[in-house]
């Protein structure tokens, strides 16, 4: 998803990291970054808003039962590849513990 307009951060690189946002496991810079690009667009705003709003009924819904470890780290990593795949974006591991992230992205132009 892109708005169009220009930003500092893509949309979908802001909406890949929309859950890393809400459970708060980006460093504060990363924050600050996903934080300015929500104040100024619109569409990710409203796209976060749902995401929130999801989480705040999963929560008031299953807050009472906790989930074994082994299933929150399943279902995490679970999400992460259903958002990355969404957002058009591949993570590999190499040799010796790097990691490679490739991210596809189709450029809008508005004419004005």
């Amino acid at each position: 998803m892109s708005c169009g307009d220009e930003h500092e951060t893509d949309c979908n690189e802001v909406l890949a990291e929309v859950w890393l946002f809400l459970d708060q496991e980006c460093n504060q810079n990363r924050r600050d970054l996903l934080r300015q690009h929500l104040d100024e667009c619109h569409p990710c705003l409203a796209q976060y808003g749902l995401e929130e709003k999801l989480k705040e009924l999963l929560a008031r819904k299953c807050g009472g039962e906790q989930a074994p470890n082994t299933l929150k780290a399943r279902l995490r990593d679970q999400i992460r590849l259903a958002v990355l795949e969404q957002a058009q974006v591949t993570v590999e591991s190499g040799p010796g513990g790097t990691t490679s992230i490739e991210v596809r992205s189709t450029r809008i132009e508005r004419r004005v």
